[in-house]
């Protein structure tokens, strides 16, 4: 069956923009004209993703994705605005937003994110095993991994439950947030460069832009360090980054 994507914009013409280039694709495509519809939508139907504008009347699209995931709706979403500002990104994310495409786009990038945010879904989708549910355990040597907890120093990441915790505090992540620190964490000690981070978090259609790995990489370290956690990523300039510990 064909991917349904909800489509939410009050300008008419991006909207309908959008939905012909995604049913070209081969999507269903269901739209809305500001964030009320869009929250009832979400919450009556199911999608495969969402792409939401962020200004939106009565509700914006970053009130409807904190809504939904307080609601536990953990539906992929692509965060569309015209606010391209650090800060205004970090709103978005915080909220739990997936990725974000500043206005104007060019729509082969939208729709390569898009499938990047799809891709990543389905790998994340089967149940945990009951190895992977193991999430408590003694602490184990640099890079181990017991039950299929990735373990460094007190931090502990559960790939199947797509939970993770800095000793008794769990941390709070977006989908991307959490499959770049399960990235860096699985090859720890090792210095990631900026592309093939991005062909394994975005996907092989990502393009790749220093600047917005930059900005996931301090959401992560802010949430970190709000955890109590050390510096536990590491910048090599001009290269990449690393899982390293203190």
């Amino acid at each position: 069956m064909p991917e349904c994507v909800l489509v939410a914009d009050d300008d008419r013409a991006v909207r309908e923009a959008v939905e012909r280039a995604l049913e070209l694709e081969g999507y269903d495509v269901v739209t809305a004209g500001d964030g009320v519809e869009a929250l009832v939508l979400a919450r009556r139907e199911s999608f495969s993703a969402l792409v939401l504008d962020v200004m939106m009347p009565h509700i914006d699209g970053v009130a409807v994705c904190r809504v939904l995931r307080a609601d536990g709706d953990r539906t992929p979403v692509l965060m569309l605005t015209a606010r391209a500002g650090i800060p205004d990104r970090a709103n978005g994310l915080d909220a739990g937003a997936d990725d974000y495409l500043p206005k104007p786009f060019e729509v082969p990038e939208l729709l390569a994110r898009l499938r990047a945010l799809l891709r990543r879904a389905v790998l994340t989708a089967s149940p945990a095993s009951p190895a992977e549910k193991n999430e408590e355990g003694d602490e184990g040597e640099e890079g181990s991994r017991s039950g299929d907890v990735l373990r460094m120093a007190s931090l502990r990441i559960s790939p199947g439950t797509r939970r993770a915790w800095w000793g008794a505090a769990e941390l709070r992540l977006t989908r991307t947030e959490f499959d770049l620190l399960e990235l860096l964490v699985r090859d720890e000690g090792l210095v990631l460069e900026h592309a093939a981070i991005y062909r394994s978090v975005w996907g092989p259609d990502a393009g790749v832009d220093a600047k917005n790995l930059a900005g996931y990489i301090g959401y992560l370290r802010r949430k970190l360090t709000d955890a109590g956690a050390p510096d536990l990523i590491r910048t090599v300039r001009g290269v990449g980054y690393a899982a390293r510990r203190p």
